[in-house]
């Protein structure tokens, strides 16, 4: 058991209680597989239980969490992660001022774009707050050493002095994820036997029953750590005669280095680096062959493919709202054919005749047709996936925990895309803890692969209400190959949503 969980049984014990795994209306979806009870997040952040400096700086003597002046300047790993944020938007601005040179960019309401104010990040008034903390060993296919992930999810937040001498919090458009395996390999329980996948999971199925989990020896924490990711409301740009509504999100990663023991830039995972393949023959070429190949086609399909380094971007900024169809706001837009080039990376006698080849090895789980092979080359990215389905460009903006009487906004901790997919983790923690191969794959990011759970009929995350859907096409009448199943519940219709003409939203039929 990791020393962050050893703290965690601690407080536990010390606050007297057994920890609830979940609140309110969610408490059902997300049952073994994220923690978002307010009370126990407050607990381990107020208490510096779980905090960032606490998990990165252990030994330290002070038991109360660290403002961000502090944070970045005390704690060596993070040196990096300022001066990389502040790089990207100077870039951000710089092509919106080429973009867009008759509007004006800067923080505060009288820019007609609205940036995010970077001197939070250096400020004595903000912190990083526990928001929530997320099992993922749905990720266990990227390692199978580490049992996957468990992230513990930060809200960046200003706190400001009121004259009664209380505080008053506001949460700030940012998250800080701090990703940890769920496992180190040396790790042994009380009697000193070594903990499996299968033990993890049980824990956590078990609500958080981490007890069993704790031996009397200690192990090098630090091979926990895997990566910091960060997500960050970089603007808004109110509607004008140029523009709709627009709100873009810059998304970072920061790999952990043993050797240097810092958290250094690194390529984000799966995300496309569009430009550039577009602009070199040879890296669009080999890019083709890759992906194209029928081993690669296949974990493409399944949604555990892993693209190479030298395709990705270190950086990705979301434009949201994208819409339902491809545009030139989504991450593949320019790499399919029939979007806007002479020359696409993957022509549709490409993709059809890579198809066959595949599917001749077996059948395909989601990408049936070249449509679906668009629509995963989007959403196997970061941005992609974080278009859509989100709250904004956040899947998980996490717990309001610092609010007395939180609004509606703040009491969903999360998105339709990760709520949806819980069913799906969720039997990926079962399989492990009977001691099966658990199955990876996933759908795609619009609708939740169910797994045969009758959990989700009817509810805006399947097949209600606002649910995406598949429209007939206008020709003959069927829906495309690789989304027939994407239907809507009794008494609903899908209807087009907007100009979309493939993807449209379940409404009642009287719409």
């Amino acid at each position: 058991m990791s020393r962050a969980l050893r703290i965690l049984l601690a407080v536990v014990v010390f606050f007297g209680g057994v920890m609830s795994l979940w609140a309110a209306e969610t408490t059902q979806l997300t049952r073994g597989t994220a923690i978002t009870d307010p009370d126990v997040l407050r607990k381990l952040d107020e208490h510096d239980v779980l905090t960032i400096s606490r998990l990165l700086w252990p030994e330290r003597n002070a038991n109360f969490p660290l403002t961000n002046d502090l944070l970045f300047s005390w704690l060596p790993q993070l040196k990096q992660i300022p001066a990389a944020i502040d790089a990207e938007i100077d870039r951000y601005v710089a092509q919106q001022k080429t973009a867009w040179p008759t509007e004006t960019i800067g923080v505060g309401e009288g820019f007609d774009v609205q940036l995010f104010d970077r001197a939070n990040l250096k400020s004595r008034d903000t912190r990083f707050v526990l928001a929530g903390i997320v099992n993922r060993m749905d990720r266990a296919y990227v390692s199978e050493e580490s049992c996957g992930e468990i992230r513990l999810i930060y809200r960046l937040a200003r706190f400001e002095a009121k004259p009664d001498g209380s505080k008053t919090a506001t949460r700030l458009p940012m998250t800080f994820n701090l990703v940890l395996k769920a496992r180190d390999p040396r790790q042994a329980d009380g009697i000193g036997k070594p903990v499996s996948c299968a033990e993890v999971a049980r824990r956590w199925l078990d609500n958080g029953d981490w007890q069993g989990l704790i031996g009397s020896g200690f192990y090098p924490y630090e091979t926990m750590l895997d990566r910091i990711e960060t997500n960050i409301q970089i603007s808004i740009a109110p509607k004008s005669a140029l523009h709709d509504f627009r709100s873009d999100y810059l998304l970072k990663v920061f790999k952990y280095n043993a050797t240097t023991k810092t958290f250094e830039e690194s390529t984000l995972e799966n995300q496309i680096d569009r430009d550039r393949i577009v602009a070199d023959d040879a890296l669009r070429s080999d890019f083709r062959a890759w992906l194209l190949a029928p081993e690669n086609l296949r974990e493409f399909d399944r949604g555990t493919v892993l693209i190479p380094e030298k395709f990705l971007a270190k950086a990705a900024v979301v434009p949201t709202p994208a819409g339902l169809d491809a545009s030139v706001m989504q991450p593949e837009f320019g790499l399919m054919q029939g979007e806007g080039r002479s020359d696409p990376v993957f022509t549709d006698n490409d993709v059809v005749g890579a198809l066959k080849q595949a599917a001749a090895q077996g059948e395909l789980q989601n990408i049936r047709s070249v449509a679906g092979f668009q629509r995963r080359l989007n959403d196997v990215t970061c941005a992609g996936c974080h278009q859509t389905r989100g709250i904004g460009g956040f899947h998980f903006p996490g717990v309001d925990w610092l609010a007395d009487k939180p609004s509606n906004s703040t009491i969903v901790p999360a998105s339709p895309h990760f709520i949806g997919d819980q069913v799906r983790r969720r039997d990926i923690l079962a399989a492990f803890a009977a001691g099966k191969r658990p199955d990876f794959s996933r759908g795609f990011a619009s609708r939740p692969q169910t797994r045969g759970s009758a959990e989700l009929v009817g509810t805006e995350y399947q097949d209600g209400w606002g649910a995406h859907c598949s429209l007939q096409n206008a020709g003959s009448g069927t829906r495309d190959e690789s989304f027939t199943s994407w239907s809507c519940a009794t008494g609903l219709t899908c209807q087009a949503a907007a100009a979309s003409r493939r993807i449209g939203m379940c409404f009642i039929k009287t719409r």
